[in-house]
C-alpha cells in the first residue's frame, strides 16, 4: 500500500506513532486418527479451559512478573477468569469431539499459554535520534510477516539500548494467559496504550502504512519521549524487569532476541511522534502512572 498524507491540525496534545502486527493463528500439522479438537476461532479453535472433563492447571492461576498491577494486571486476570468460567460451564457435557477419525486432516498445533509482555521506557526529549529511528523503521519494516516483526522488535530494542544515558523512567510487566484468550487480551492492551495518543501520525501495522510528511521538525519544548513495547510470545525467557537501568538493559536484550517462531504479535507505540508535539512532565505522569524513576 502506498504512503498516504493526512491533514495535521495545530499541535495541542501529544501525538505519536505505532507499528507492528502479528497473528494468533496456530500452525497446523497432520491429525492422528481418533483425536478430538474443539471448533471455533483462532486458526482452528482451541478450547483451552478443559480437556476430557478436567480443568487445565495453567489456566487456574494467572502468572505475573514484576509489577503486574494496574490495567495490565486486571486484563490478565480477566482473561484467565473468562477461560475458567467457560471451563466450568463445559464440565457438564465434557470436551466435544469434532471431526474425529480424519487421519489425513490438519489440526492446529496450539501453545498451552501465551506470555504478554509490556515494557515502557521514558526518555529525555533530547533523544531525537530515537524518534528518527522509529519513523525510519515505520517506513521500512515489513510488518506483515513473522520475520519482519522479529526484525522490527530487534531494531527497536537496539534503538533503545543505544540511548541509556537518556533513560529516566521505565516499567515492565508480564503475565501469562491461555492461548484462547491471548488475541483479545493483546487487543485490549493495545487499545489502552493507543488511547493515550491524540492521533497516530506515523503508522505501519500489518503491512498498512500511514505517514505525514508535511510536518516540520520537533518542537524544542518537548520534555519527554515514551516508547511502549507490547509483545505476545510463547518464549520462556526470564526477563529482568525494569527497576534499575541494568535490569532494563537486560530485559531489552532478552526481549530483542525473541525468535520469529515464538513471536505471535508485536506493537511499538511512541509519543510524541517528534514533529511539533509536546509531552510534558505532567502529561507523562498522568498517562503513564506506573512508570518508575530509574
Amino acid at each position: 500500500m502506498g504512503m498516504a498524507l493526512i491533514q495535521v491540525q495545530p499541535a495541542d496534545a501529544a501525538r505519536g506513532g505505532r507499528m507492528g502486527g502479528g497473528s494468533f493463528r496456530a500452525p497446523s500439522m497432520p491429525r492422528s486418527s481418533g483425536r478430538s479438537y474443539g471448533g471455533g476461532g483462532y486458526g482452528g479453535g482451541y478450547r483451552g479451559g478443559y480437556r476430557g472433563g478436567g480443568i487445565g492447571f495453567p489456566f487456574l492461576i494467572p502468572i505475573f512478573g514484576f509489577g503486574g498491577g494496574g490495567l495490565f494486571g486486571l486484563l490478565i486476570l480477566m482473561a484467565v477468569a473468562g477461560v475458567l468460567v467457560n471451563a466450568l460451564r463445559g464440565l457438564g457435557g465434557g470436551a466435544p469431539a469434532i471431526g474425529g477419525g480424519g487421519g489425513g486432516a490438519m489440526a492446529p498445533v496450539v501453545p498451552s499459554k501465551v506470555n504478554m509482555i509490556q515494557v515502557q521506557v521514558g526518555l529525555l526529549a533530547s533523544a531525537k535520534a530515537l524518534q528518527d529511528d522509529l519513523r525510519s523503521l515505520a517506513t521500512s519494516s515489513d510488518t506483515s510477516s513473522s520475520s519482519g516483526l522479529q526484525r522490527l522488535l530487534q531494531e527497536t530494542t537496539l534503538a533503545l539500548l543505544r540511548q541509556p544515558d537518556l533513560w529516566v523512567y521505565a516499567n515492565a510487566e508480564t503475565g501469562t494467559v491461555p492461548f484462547s484468550s491471548a488475541e483479545s487480551t493483546f487487543n485490549r492492551l493495545s487499545m489502552s496504550e493507543r488511547s493515550k495518543l491524540d492521533a497516530e501520525l506515523t503508522s505501519n501495522v500489518g503491512g498498512r502504512r500511514l505517514d505525514d510528511s508535511a510536518v516540520g521538525e520537533a518542537d524544542a519544548t518537548n520534555e519527554f519521549i515514551v516508547v511502549t513495547l507490547l509483545v505476545a510470545s510463547t518464549a520462556n525467557a526470564r526477563l529482568q524487569g525494569a527497576n534499575t537501568g541494568e535490569d532494563l538493559r537486560q530485559t531489552l536484550r532478552i526481549l530483542g532476541s525473541t525468535a520469529s517462531s515464538e513471536l505471535l504479535a508485536l506493537e511499538v507505540i511512541w509519543q510524541p511522534e517528534g514533529r511539533g508535539d509536546v509531552l510534558s512532565a505532567e502529561e507523562l505522569i498522568t498517562a503513564y502512572p506506573n512508570l518508575q524513576h530509574l
